[in-house]
């Protein structure tokens, strides 16, 4: 699938892995991980499929935005959208799930 950055701070991370020493130990590791799972997929069901993402849908003022796991604290933040050229995800904030 293909994806785009909500924030440059998530691009410069993917992109130059600018900004890592922010973030908890681990994290990062699977937020590359998370990320070649979403450019691998075809589409949103192939994310369901993978168990370990625990893909969910968010409810009240994150209503239409997606979580996935990174750790058991850490969760990727995106938003699924369309275009004419099929689906993107849009990859919004690492989250602190707690």
């Amino acid at each position: 699938m293909r994806f785009v950055f909500g924030a440059q701070e998530l691009r410069e991370l993917y992109e130059h892995e600018k900004g890592a020493h922010r973030h908890a130990a681990g994290v990062v590791d699977a937020f590359f991980e998370v990320m070649e799972q979403i450019a691998s997929a075809t589409d949103v069901r192939d994310l369901y499929a993978l168990r370990g993402l625990r893909l969910e849908k968010l409810k009240g003022d994150r209503g239409g935005q997606h979580s996935m796991r990174l750790n058991r604290q850490w969760r990727l933040i995106v938003e699924f959208c369309s275009d004419q050229a099929g689906t993107l995800v849009k990859v919004l904030e690492i989250a602190d799930y707690h």
